[in-house]
């Protein structure tokens, strides 16, 4: 949906970006929405310019700013694009070290248990030269571990040292907590099979 803006944009810049070439950005300050007269925002349109002969033109991107001072327009484009790495951080949070899968019962838990997520990350990412790669038999190999790398590459080196221990003189008992069921035992079990094998 294109919004319908009245009277002329206050600021437009073109900056050229390596991947996409030229980029018009024109900016719109002091709107709000029709029902919050008093929630100020900046309206952002991002046009290509230069575009491919075999693609049809693409429509602009509009983006939105609500909050503090907004940087300068013509560094709006490259603070945008670094949201990626942003996202593929938020999903590996959530997928790899579960930052939403405990139940906590009050705010300061939450608060405690969100502050280790970066922590395990930069964690991860410290010990990527002290681990040896394990990765699947279909995954290409890498030459910089991702942090999900070194935590695959970790599970692996400690269930060999867990295996290695394990002996007929001394073999190791698994025990299962009070769970329930047979079915229950099941799904735990597939949980844990993918808390170990998601990428």
């Amino acid at each position: 949906m294109i919004p319908k803006l009245g009277g002329q944009q206050r600021k437009a810049v073109v900056v050229d970006d390596p991947k996409l070439g030229k980029l018009r950005l024109k900016k719109w300050h002091d709107l709000h929405f029709r029902t919050a007269p008093t929630r100020h925002l900046n309206l952002i349109q991002v046009e290509r310019l230069t575009c491919s002969s075999k693609r049809r033109k693409q429509p602009p991107l509009w983006l939105v700013w609500v909050g503090f001072e907004l940087c300068p327009l013509a560094d709006v484009w490259s603070q945008y694009a670094r949201r990626f790495g942003v996202d593929h951080w938020y999903r590996f949070a959530k997928q790899r070290l579960h930052w939403t899968l405990p139940n906590l019962s009050t705010p300061g838990q939450c608060e405690r248990w969100s502050d280790l997520m970066p922590l395990m990350t930069w964690q991860l990412w410290l010990a990527r030269d002290l681990v040896s790669q394990q990765h699947l038999p279909w995954a290409t190999p890498q030459t910089n571990l991702t942090p999900g790398r070194v935590a695959q590459s970790i599970f692996a080196h400690e269930s060999e040292d867990w295996l290695s221990n394990t002996t007929t003189e001394n073999p190791r008992k698994v025990s299962w907590l009070a769970i329930g069921s047979k079915k229950k035992q099941e799904k735990h079990l597939s949980h844990c099979q993918e808390a170990v094998f998601s990428p």
